[in-house]
């Protein structure tokens, strides 16, 4: 059988990483050289010089492109060292189209950096197909998609946007972090550019912190791949082997996280301090249908809203398995305040504007017993103050 043949969860351990051809290691070999020496001087090897390539780097960059259908992928020192990157295939006078709702960091490149060097922006509800396409400009150069979205894990028609993108001779770019290509791979739905925060679900052990970024059409990675070398803001190979390790255990670690986040998210649902539960999993989850139509599964992420702030404070002063903390996609359960974290470079009326308000949190969940999570977070509500309580639900 070829590797074409294999499932995805085969794939993930057999592919042209397995081993090693030189020695039969079964784990890729960590290359520490900055440098390369050159036996010809007319003719120098693949690698010259390590921001430029390193064995090891590169075999995270053909593990990702293998993964999500790509022709090539690039490994960065951070999620927003990916996406700063892509994003410099703009120039003064574009215009790029982006998720409302979209992570902080990327929020702050678009407001704060690009606009400083005449790109121009605008913010749209991406689960409005028509809105989208009323905002598209004849300098529209990119649209960026978050599907799910963060926080609120709005769900984008991914197709839908690529068939508009490419009507009006855009890029597409899409951020895959909260379900990496497990769950979807956008390359297959026409997108341009998946990225991803490979510090999250792809590494999956809070201990590493690194971006990637897998592109469709050659011509478009030859362009990514120019720039990655000329800004240099790549991975080290410490921790693209970290990543790699990572990905070897995804499927089993996003299957069993998914698993307990939908129960999870039904038992919050019920609960009467909770006045929203965001998760493409419930069947009252605005695209729920598309969802289910364009992944294949709802994913491990989920946000809630509480009363207001100070019921925020009590449940995380009170809640005992989660670790209250910025970041997602790891074995244990990490549970974010996006007003003060995620989305803190998000001015206040931006964010409640957004549906992002003091009483909302989001909660990655990881491998602990789902029974337990539940438990610990009913004891936790239990603890709010009576009028979190007694608030209709929004």
């Amino acid at each position: 059988m070829s590797n074409g043949d294999w499932k995805f969860e085969t794939k993930l351990l057999h592919n042209r990483q397995k081993v090693q051809k030189e020695t039969g290691a079964v784990s890729v070999p960590i290359h520490h050289s900055s440098t390369f020496h050159q036996f010809d001087f007319d003719d120098y090897g693949k690698f010259d010089y390590s921001r430029s390539g390193n064995p090891t780097r590169e075999a995270l960059e053909e593990t990702i492109a293998e993964l999500e259908g790509g022709t090539k992928g690039f490994a960065f020192a951070s999620g927003m060292a990916a996406i700063s990157t892509c994003f410099l295939l703009l120039s003064k006078g574009d215009h790029v189209l982006i998720t409302e709702d979209v992570y902080g960091g990327t929020y702050r490149i678009i407001t704060d950096v690009l606009s400083r060097f005449g790109i121009e922006y605008s913010f749209v509800d991406m689960t409005d197909l028509h809105e989208v396409a009323s905002h598209i400009k004849p300098n529209t150069k990119v649209i960026y998609v978050e599907t799910p979205s963060n926080p609120l894990l709005k769900i984008t028609d991914i197709q839908g946007i690529t068939k508009l993108a490419k009507a009006n001779n855009c890029l597409t770019f899409l951020d895959n972090t909260f379900l990496t290509p497990v769950l979807q791979r956008p390359l297959e739905l026409g997108v341009d550019i998946v990225l991803h925060s490979a510090t999250k679900f792809l590494a999956g052990h809070s201990d590493v912190l690194a971006g990637l970024a897998v592109v469709k059409d050659a011509e478009l990675a030859a362009q990514v791949g120019k720039l990655q070398n000329a800004f240099g803001a790549v991975l080290g190979v410490q921790d693209s082997w970290l990543v790699l390790r990572g990905i070897k255990t995804l499927n089993v670690r996003l299957q069993q996280s998914s698993a307990s986040a939908r129960k999870l998210a039904e038992y919050l649902s019920k609960h009467k301090a909770v006045r929203h539960v965001y998760y493409p999993g419930l069947t009252f989850h605005p695209g729920h249908s598309i969802q289910r139509y364009q992944a294949d599964g709802p994913g491990a992420v989920l946000s809630f809203t509480l009363a207001d702030e100070d019921a925020v404070r009590t449940l995380v002063k009170n809640v005992e398995l989660p670790v209250f903390a910025v970041s997602l996609g790891a074995v244990e359960s990490i549970l974010s305040y996006p007003a003060r974290m995620s989305h803190a470079a998000m001015p206040k009326e931006e964010r409640e504007r957004r549906g992002i308000t003091d009483g909302l949190l989001r909660i990655s969940v990881g491998l602990e017993d789902a029974d337990d999570l539940i438990k610990d977070f009913k004891q936790a509500l239990a603890k709010l103050p009576a009028h979190a309580h007694n608030k209709l639900r929004a």
